[in-house]
């Protein structure tokens, strides 16, 4: 009885470990899938987020040579505000 619980921990296991990896990494390539691949020009690029509370974030864009400020919400999107898009500076991560 008990070496049948040992073997099948041995074995679920590791499978359950390669599917939690399995899910990060698709995770991972779908998010930069959905930001956009930076290796080309874009109509729309979006440059910054920021989380104000759940369900509620600021986004600023840049569409055409324009930053734009959205405010996204559960309802939908809001236009706050649209400026030059600034110079090329050092890239944060």
């Amino acid at each position: 009885m008990m070496l049948e619980y040992f073997a099948r921990l041995a074995l679920l296991l590791p499978l359950l470990a390669l599917l939690i990896w399995g899910s990060l990494r698709l995770t991972r390539y779908l998010q930069g899938r959905m930001v956009g691949a930076q290796g080309g020009e874009r109509a729309l690029q979006l440059v910054e987020t920021s989380l104000l509370a759940p369900g509620l974030k600021l986004a600023v864009v840049r569409f055409h040579g324009r930053e734009i400020l959205l405010g996204c919400s559960r309802q939908g999107l809001v236009r706050l505000g649209e400026a030059e898009a600034r110079t090329a500076g050092p890239e944060r991560d």
